[in-house]
């Protein structure tokens, strides 16, 4: 029996990267996991990848229509929630001069106020000692050029979640926050592209700045992931945990 048997999990931004990875680790470590998107085909593949206790609901987070027919699948399953994962993000690359109002909405509707809906509709589904891990990153605490909007929207992610760590530690529920570094995934590549960049060439940088000289993968995004849903992580709320191969703390 892995250690999430008879859990239930909520992954958001479940389609693709970490997402897809974090849904996967759960499944395999047992639970039943709830896998959200936004593009239908690629949310039905990772759900298939991640196993029979998978269950695909097509969703944007920044729509509270959306999610208030997720919770009314998990709640019409009988289930709680133990585990709520607000992976849900993204970013676009553009320099102060080149910033949009459509750009700046788009980013903070899905990643802060996509993360604000989902967990604050969770609530009534959580069970005792529940666990919320939120997604920021490593873009938050540096200046990189032309991601202003994408890492002020991920510093917010992380400000919420020691709010909601002292707002919920009353219910036995724990709030923590995941900060990846350069991770390979899809999103990454969308930046760089973004950025002018090739992909390729985009990674080989990235991992000459990193400590480990290289760059990091979902998998391991997940396996603190499935640390920080699980009981050994019991006594961590309001937490920052960095998988960066040091780039920020050293």
């Amino acid at each position: 029996m892995g250690q999430m048997t008879g859990r239930t999990a909520l992954v958001t931004g479940a389609s693709s990267g970490i997402g897809r990875a974090v849904a996967k680790r759960f499944a395999d470590d047992g639970a039943r996991v709830y896998l959200t998107g936004r593009r239908a085909s690629a949310l039905e593949a990772a759900a298939a990848e991640a196993g029979p206790e998978a269950v695909a609901v097509q969703c944007d987070v920044s729509k509270a229509a959306d999610l208030d027919r997720l919770f009314d699948v998990i709640r019409r399953d009988g289930r709680q929630l133990d585990v709520v994962v607000a992976n849900a993000g993204v970013g676009e690359h553009a320099r102060l001069e080149d910033a949009t109002e459509d750009q700046f909405a788009r980013t903070f509707d899905i990643n802060v106020k996509g993360s604000l809906l989902t967990v604050q509709k969770s609530l009534p589904l959580l069970a005792p000692g529940a666990s919320v891990i939120l997604l920021s990153s490593s873009s938050a605490g540096q200046g990189g050029e032309g991601l202003g909007i994408y890492a002020a929207s991920k510093a917010a992610v992380r400000s919420l979640a020691r709010t909601w760590a002292n707002e919920l530690a009353a219910l036995g529920v724990r709030v923590n926050v995941i900060t990846p570094g350069p991770i390979g995934t899809p999103g990454f590549d969308g930046l760089a592209t973004g950025a002018g960049h090739e992909a390729e060439q985009a990674r080989t940088a990235f991992a000459s700045q990193i400590p480990l000289d290289r760059m990091g993968r979902p998998e391991e995004v997940a396996a603190l992931a499935a640390f920080l849903a699980g009981d050994e992580s019991s006594f961590s709320t309001g937490a920052e945990f960095f998988v960066d191969g040091g780039l920020v703390q050293v």
